[in-house]
């Protein structure tokens, strides 16, 4: 018989480069300012920005970021529907992000604000809506119910942070920021490593 992975290697490469793409574009999008920029109080978008210095560093972070969500939900197969197609929501959100950059460090953006609003709640909320299903094949139980809905809690507190330093204009804004979006990255990478844990302990998954 012949038996396949429960997720596919491709979906493990996905979900590994998504905060590398994150974290990289933000760690050298802030090297490439001049005079220095404050992580803890600069915003992630303030480095894609139309008059920020190499803004393509961070927009090609955003886009590859965006792009890995979609590809990692096409693999996550023994997940609920309902969770895959939240966490692509939230990758084509955060394509949407790149696309709609701000027109300057200190400016605003509807576009902007609306996609990042979406692309925030949508990968905080996936797990919640991806737990398997009845008859997933073995492994798929790695993301239980009771699990993806922990998970999501802690993601949704983290964009909260995120959400009431940005509305009081805390001083703390990019740090809160750079926590909820990178806790967000690397979810659906966990996930992935306990599918595939939990499938090489038992039977492999059929095609």
């Amino acid at each position: 018989m012949c038996r396949v992975r429960a997720v596919p290697r491709w979906a493990l490469l996905s979900s590994a480069a998504a905060p590398v793409l994150l974290v990289g574009g933000w760690t050298l999008g802030a090297a490439r300012q001049p005079g220095g920029f404050d992580q803890v109080a600069g915003t992630i978008s303030a480095l894609a920005a139309r008059d920020a210095t190499d803004r393509w560093v961070m927009t090609v972070g955003l886009l590859g970021l965006g792009l890995c969500h979609c590809l990692t939900a096409a693999g996550l197969r023994p997940l609920r529907p309902a969770g895959r197609l939240l966490l692509a929501l939230g990758g084509l959100a955060t394509v949407a992000v790149a696309t709609f950059p701000l027109p300057a460090q200190q400016g605003s953006s509807t576009a902007h604000g609306l996609s990042a609003a979406v692309a925030f709640g949508a990968l905080a909320l996936w797990p919640a809506l991806a737990a398997h299903r009845r008859r997933a094949p073995v492994g798929a139980a790695a993301l239980t119910a009771r699990r993806g809905t922990a998970a999501a809690a802690l993601l949704l507190a983290l964009v909260g942070w995120f959400v009431v330093e940005l509305t009081t204009g805390g001083a703390r804004i990019g740090l809160a920021e750079r926590v909820a979006a990178g806790a967000e990255a690397l979810c659906p990478l966990l996930v992935v490593l306990a599918l595939t844990r939990r499938t090489a302990g038992g039977a492999a998954a059929p095609r």
